[in-house]
């Protein structure tokens, strides 16, 4: 299964990875972005590649 990692020290809440993923695996809770549905992740890697942070790790 995919782990998906979020730096919250780093994740600003812009919400690029909610734009970016297209299965909606996240979510913007309390300013910050959340990993809801890990299990629906493509492993297409476009969050982390997207995201001006470098907030978002996926791990295979």
């Amino acid at each position: 299964m995919v782990k998906i990692v979020i730096d919250n020290d780093k994740c600003t809440g812009c919400g690029t990875c909610v734009d970016t993923c297209p299965v909606a695996v996240y979510e913007i809770k309390d300013g910050k972005s959340v990993a809801v549905k890990p299990e629906e992740c493509l492993v297409c890697r476009a969050c982390e590649v997207q995201c001006p942070e470098n907030a978002i790790q996926v791990i295979e």
